[in-house]
């Protein structure tokens, strides 16, 4: 039997794709083609910003508390269609059921926070700025805006943007990532079912050539990706060049700081958890470990017995801990990393390359993978693995640690474990990292409040997530205005 290819959802409709090129969409476990994705042509992303341009007209006059309506529609649909979205997710993506499950209740949470935009849309007044003039400032939605977005959290990542922009008043077109693009495809059935009008939220299936429309369309005010950095790099400079605004989330390579009074038990649990779940593919997973001082002896060893005692396998059995990697080809990258470390004089702890997941043998897995003695100056102590490997660097004190973090390109995230508040302070005061960790190891900030990396880990001034999110969707208009008595019209 033939499998189907998905549609794109444009003005409010599916509508199947002019171009006949198509990728097949692999479940990472099993290896089963689900379905084929279109590589959609050009002239469809300026189907969609035409369409996106017209309901912009009504949408932006739409009353705000009006425009929040549809997000409370959707927000009940998404909770009500939960374990559909959950399996779809680990079908296509790879990861657990449990943390299929976590993504939705994190996606679900932004829709909770766009929905106060009649407050976080809210300008700002003074009155008799000078004798008799009052001056105002007010927020109006860009227009059309669009975003880019991974394959790692195929629900979540989409919903750090598009609330946010739909409820401030823009019309919102996304590009999914052509690896998982099933989540966003029952996500637009979701859309339709919860009124939102045509052309107010758009996807436009694609590769390189989607993204590029995206970028060079002139309709198009802002855009919003999530992704490595070398294309978040490129996103922002052609974006910006174009005259749009960016945000740009880029790269990471999270380390964690391992005191000698953490307590340990607790700790290499939650490190483990960092680093393996969601098979390493999380841009906030610790990737590097710095233990300091004694720290290191007893803390390589649990957390090599923690990692072994994972279990591995297909996402919906219910005793899977951790899934695939998403591709094959990512396998094989990750693995070649793993062996560049070697040849770099790291020791290999614990080897997770060449396992086999019983009845999934074709399967994308790798086991989680531990290299201790990784030098600081080495090229895989600053290569993103994006996979579970956990490397170990030592340190002979916090300051040496703090030095190690900052010596890196990235700064998306950075953890400290610790029994001392007066170090944990230093940490947190001293790292150049935009998400900070004490005694986390997934540093992630809730909704309301911003997704702050750093450094080459992001590019742009305002973040996802929060008011942020409402300040990126939003120009100030600033309104100075006097009216004396005596050129009021007489009655």
């Amino acid at each position: 039997m033939t499998k189907s290819t998905l549609t794109n959802f444009i003005n409010g409709g599916f509508v199947a794709s002019k171009s006949l090129d198509v990728l097949p969409i692999k479940n990472p476990a099993t290896t089963e083609i689900l379905i084929y994705v279109p590589l959609s042509a050009k002239t469809e992303v300026d189907s969609a910003a035409q369409a996106a341009s017209l309901a912009f007209k009504e949408w932006r006059r739409t009353p705000v508390g009006e425009r929040i309506q549809p997000l409370f529609r959707l927000k009940a649909l998404v909770e009500q269609h939960r374990d559909e979205l959950a399996q779809i997710i680990t079908r296509e993506c790879g990861k657990t059921y449990a943390e299929s499950d976590a993504e939705i209740q994190r996606a679900i949470e932004n829709i909770e926070v766009a929905t106060s935009a009649p407050i976080m849309m809210q300008g700002i007044n003074n009155e008799d700025i000078a004798r008799g003039i009052d001056e105002h400032m007010i927020r109006q939605p860009l227009g059309v805006v669009a975003a880019i977005t991974p394959f790692n959290f195929p629900l979540m990542v989409p919903l750090w943007f598009m609330p946010y922009a739909v409820a401030a008043g823009n019309c919102f077109i996304l590009k999914p990532s052509e690896k998982v693009p099933m989540t966003m495809h029952k996500l637009m059935e979701l859309v339709s079912a919860a009124g939102f009008p045509k052309g107010v939220l758009q996807v436009v299936n694609g590769a390189r050539d989607v993204v590029d429309a995206i970028l060079d369309h002139p309709a198009i005010r802002a855009v919003s990706f999530v992704g490595s950095t070398a294309v978040a790099k490129y996103i922002y400079s052609r974006a910006t060049a174009n005259g749009k605004r960016a945000q740009c989330q880029g790269g990471a390579k999270n380390p964690i700081v391992i005191m000698p009074d953490a307590d340990m038990e607790t700790t290499t649990r939650i490190a483990a958890d960092s680093a393996f779940g969601c098979a390493g593919q999380r841009c906030l997973a610790a990737s590097v470990g710095i233990t300091v001082g004694t720290a290191r002896n007893e803390f390589l060893e649990r957390l090599a017995d923690a990692a072994a005692s994972r279990t591995v396998g297909y996402g919906l059995d219910k005793n899977a801990q951790m899934g695939p990697v998403i591709t094959e080809e990512s396998k094989g990258r990750i693995e070649n990393l793993v062996a560049l470390g070697e040849r770099e004089g790291a020791t290999v702890v614990l080897d997770g390359r060449n396992r086999k997941v019983a009845g999934y043998e074709d399967g994308n897995f790798i086991f989680p993978t531990i290299l201790d003695n990784v030098s600081a100056t080495s090229e895989l102590s600053r290569t993103e693995i994006f996979g579970p490997v956990f490397s170990l660097m030592h340190a002979d004190s916090i300051e040496e640690a703090i030095a190690l973090v900052n010596d890196r390109a990235y700064g998306n995230a950075a953890s400290i474990f610790t029994s001392n508040g007066a170090t944990a302070r230093q940490f947190r005061y001293e790292v150049t990292s935009g998400n900070v960790g004490i005694n986390l190891g997934v540093p992630a900030p809730m909704a309301y409040f911003p997704f702050s990396g750093w450094r080459e880990s992001f590019f742009g001034d305002l973040h996802a997530q929060g008011a942020h999110g409402f300040e990126f969707y939003t120009e100030t208009k600033v309104i100075i205005e006097r009216w004396p008595k005596e050129w009021s019209r007489k009655f």
